[in-house]
């Protein structure tokens, strides 16, 4: 079985990476920060990140014929747990409105930095897809 490289239109064209790789039904999530089309991380704050982060994860999701009930694991890398820790209620919200109540495995690893310097968070996961949704055409 080949993996299958997932890059969606609507995210920045990777370079030297995948947005995600397709493996039989199982969808590894490549890391999202907060970068728009444009490349540039949204400012905002950490609920702004979070949102945009995981709209990228979802987006790849999506692509490969995912929904966010077949999200089994997400990773979180934070630069400042504190303030991801008093934003949790809004960040909770913006999960329900973009997931919906079902929540995967998940963890919450604080770093020192990521790739993008004014980037506050950066999103692994891990998706089983059914395989009547999954889309191959990539």
């Amino acid at each position: 079985m080949n993996a299958i490289a997932i890059n969606p239109a609507s995210l920045p064209a990777p370079s030297g990476y995948s947005h995600g790789t397709l493996s039989g039904n199982t969808l590894y999530l490549g890391g999202q920060t907060a970068l728009d089309k444009d490349m540039r991380i949204v400012p905002g704050g950490i609920v702004a990140q979070f949102r945009q982060a995981f709209s990228n994860v979802l987006a790849t999701l999506k692509e490969a014929g995912g929904r966010p009930e077949d999200l089994v694991s997400i990773t979180l890398y934070l630069t400042d747990i504190p303030d991801y820790q008093a934003h949790g209620k809004e960040i909770g919200k913006v999960w329900r409105e973009l997931a919906g109540p079902v929540y995967p495995g998940m963890a919450g690893i604080g770093c020192t930095d990521l790739w993008q310097t004014e980037a506050l968070i950066e999103i692994v996961g891990v998706a089983v897809v059914p395989e009547e949704r999954i889309l191959r055409n990539h």
